[in-house]
């Protein structure tokens, strides 16, 4: 088992098609899983959807010592409504396996956060709350669009950029924006509005959190939040399982 360095967000950046998905992976999944595999209308997204789980099966399973198959999920409270739908956690006993529940999830469980868009897969393990987002770049009308949902000084930067730019320049600020709604536990139950994580003025973004762009190549942009960070989120990156 590898320890966490607290101060240190562990990624992954995956090619979903890379990741294995065979009969023994896909037998490991729980059936809140399938269910929700099951109502993908495309087949590509519902691949994309099984290989991200599959992968953050492997790491966690990798990091406790334990079976993929082994591990058993929950949710905390939403801090907005206080419902069972907020950041996700391990759930089960003291070994991490699906045997003898404990709110408290296994000893040594890390906090952790998954993402997946554009054909790819992004894992995050901290030793506190974390969020990670990746997202393919959108159509040029489709950021316009999208944009007017965002704080008003984040359209004020973004209607600075030059319009090729701007589809790459809106999906650093959207992932910036899931990761740190993710790491809340509330997602986009709170309005895009809300809150500032555009890049001109880095002291108004939310207090008590780091949140830093993740290099994701030309078509994708990735970002990750960290709790109690400091400036930015120290990281290392991985780009396979192995």
């Amino acid at each position: 088992m590898n320890a966490q360095d607290p101060g240190v967000v562990e990624l992954w950046l995956l090619e979903a098609a890379a990741v294995p998905v065979g009969p023994a992976e896909l037998d490991g999944l729980d059936e809140e899983e399938r269910r929700r595999a099951g109502r993908f209308v495309r087949d590509d997204d519902r691949a994309v959807y099984l290989a991200a789980h599959v992968a953050l099966r492997h790491v966690l399973g990798r990091r406790l010592g334990l079976a993929p198959s082994a591990l058993a999920f929950g949710r905390e409270p939403c801090p907005g409504c206080a419902e069972p739908h907020g950041r996700p956690r391990l759930a089960g006993g003291p070994d991490g396996s699906s045997a003898g529940s404990s709110a408290g999830g296994p000893v040594g469980a890390p906090h952790f956060s998954l993402s997946h868009g554009g054909g790819r897969v992004l894992i995050g393990l901290a030793g506190a709350p974390v969020g990670v987002d990746v997202e393919p770049l959108p159509a040029a009308d489709s950021a316009e669009v999208l944009a007017t949902t965002l704080h008003p000084a984040e359209q004020a930067e973004l209607a600075d950029v030059r319009p090729a730019d701007r589809p790459g320049a809106f999906a650093r600020l959207w992932t910036r924006k899931e990761a740190y709604l993710k790491g809340l536990g509330i997602g986009l139950g709170r309005p895009p509005a809300a809150d500032y994580l555009g890049t001109a003025e880095p002291a108004r973004r939310p207090a008590g959190w780091a949140v830093t762009d993740v290099p994701a190549g030309p078509r994708h942009a990735a970002a990750v939040a960290l709790a109690g960070g400091g400036a930015a989120v120290g990281y290392r990156l991985r780009h396979s399982l192995g």
